[in-house]
């Protein structure tokens, strides 16, 4: 019943008032647009989804696999280390396309097919970091597209 009395005393007035009044440059945002980023250095995008996605100073980069950006074949043949690298330089080159480096990457998200790959795929990811490397998480998938064993999405900023 206390509360029922405290709201109670708020003149109807003051609540009209303050609804009514102009948003201020402080609190009214304009949404950023969405920009979809493309390039043929990478490989195409295989469905309803783009390679990478900027809003803002965000890019948003799709998860790649280690496909050959020229051929478009899967490199299934290769080992973790291979399909490490592939899939590194498949980011490298969506970055590119938005005038980014690796050095931008603030997140990556890894799924490894099998988890006792981690330390090799590991060992070839930090050969792309110089520097500051990025936040990141591992999950194990066991059910990659083209039964890849590797697959890694990013987000970076300007």
């Amino acid at each position: 019943m206390k509360y029922k009395k405290l709201f109670a005393v708020v003149p109807v007035s003051f609540i009209m008032l303050a609804a009514s009044m102009p948003l201020t440059a402080q609190t009214a945002t304009t949404p950023a647009a969405k920009q979809v980023v493309t390039t043929a250095s990478a490989p195409p995008a295989h469905g309803p989804y783009s390679q990478a996605i900027r809003h803002g100073d965000l890019l948003f980069l799709s998860g790649q696999m280690g496909f050959d950006p020229k051929s478009g074949d899967f490199l299934g043949s290769l080992d973790i280390e291979g399909q490490t690298r592939q899939v590194m330089e498949n980011l490298k080159a969506v970055l590119a396309a938005d005038g980014m480096t690796m050095d931008n990457v603030l997140s990556m998200t890894v799924y490894l097919a099998d988890m006792g790959d981690f330390a090799r795929m590991n060992k070839v990811y930090g050969e792309y970091f110089s520097k500051a490397p990025p936040a990141r998480a591992t999950s194990g998938a066991t059910l990659l597209l083209k039964d890849a064993r590797i697959e890694i999405s990013a987000i970076a900023g300007k």
